[in-house]
């Protein structure tokens, strides 16, 4: 799978993006309906996310995971759990859960699904009329839930499969920095929009 790796910064030790998502999208016209219609031309990360998420193609968490065991867990200090970003709808299955299940496997490391939980948003963050509202208002919506049964710390890996803004990884990493058993905190998305 090819990857066009780009580092993000925010209130973590280091973070990695594997790519964009798309490469180009142009409008067709509308369908019979006067649904708009595009082609999308993805990147191979982009395209494998799509089959997961919206077509329901399970062996793409695979090579998903691998990917990010390749390219971006050399760049970063050992994991010793992972953590994916809380969905933000409910559905029959997760994928980005298949992700971190997947990578922890490869890695041998424990995922924790239930340990950052988020609950949804009173009002949509364009409500909110400043950035540092919007941010404590992503902040509340997270909680933690004590999953890590030994004493100690610990280097986390926070997964997420699109990052756009980077807001709800910020607030996401702002709440597990509170977490006692985590130490450096690492972050890894699939595509950036």
């Amino acid at each position: 799978m090819k990857v066009s790796l780009r580092q993000i910064e925010g209130p973590w030790t280091a973070g990695f993006v594997l790519d964009k998502q798309m490469l180009s999208s142009v409008y067709l016209g509308e369908d019979r309906e006067g649904r708009p219609r595009f082609d999308h031309t993805r990147t191979d990360v982009g395209e494998a996310l799509f089959q997961l998420k919206h077509r329901g193609d399970k062996s793409q968490a695979e090579p998903l995971a691998r990917a990010l065991r390749n390219f971006i867990l050399p760049r970063l200090g050992a994991v010793g759990f992972i953590v994916p970003m809380p969905p933000s709808r409910v559905r029959a299955w997760q994928p980005l859960s298949l992700v971190a299940r997947e990578l922890a496997l490869q890695m041998r490391v424990p995922v924790f699904e239930r340990l950052l939980l988020k609950s949804p948003l009173p009002c949509p963050l364009t409500d909110y009329p400043t950035r540092e509202e919007r941010m404590q208002a992503l902040v509340n919506a997270f909680s933690l839930h004590d999953e890590v049964r030994n004493q100690g710390q610990w280097n986390a890996l926070l997964i997420d499969d699109v990052v756009d803004s980077g807001a709800t990884m910020e607030a996401a990493s702002l709440m597990l920095r509170k977490y006692r058993k985590v130490n450096h905190l690492y972050v890894a998305a699939l595509t950036w929009t």
